[in-house]
């Protein structure tokens, strides 16, 4: 069983920024780590992805304007957020993918609204 806590979101006018982190219980060294998003009325979505190795993979949407990096020692997840556009408003959850199993935080509201 793996616990996750998201914190950092909050309000932003467009064009700010924010960093998100994710603190995971034991170890995430060698795990994939994701963070998604799900709009209201709309389906979750990946928003960017690090494996253990560290290789990334971001959406379009947000390519040149997230950084997704990762603390193993410190079992921490994180999503560096600029350039913020309203659409960037969702519910952000933090995952990891542990031996076929998808664990989830409870999630962190992002408003981006001036």
């Amino acid at each position: 069983q793996v616990q996750l806590v998201e914190s950092g979101g909050g309000l932003v006018q467009p064009g700010g920024s924010l960093r998100l982190s994710c603190a995971a219980s034991g170890s995430i060294s060698i795990y994939r780590m994701a963070w998604y998003r799900q709009a209201p009325g709309k389906q979750r979505e990946l928003v960017a992805r690090i494996s253990g190795g560290g290789e990334t993979m971001y959406a379009d949407s947000v390519k040149g304007r997230f950084t997704i990096s990762r603390d193993n020692a410190n079992s921490k997840l994180y999503l560096q957020m600029n350039s913020l556009k309203p659409e960037d408003t969702a519910v952000y959850y933090c995952n990891i993918y542990v031996i076929g199993v998808n664990y989830w935080g409870q999630g962190t509201q992002v408003t981006v609204s001036s």
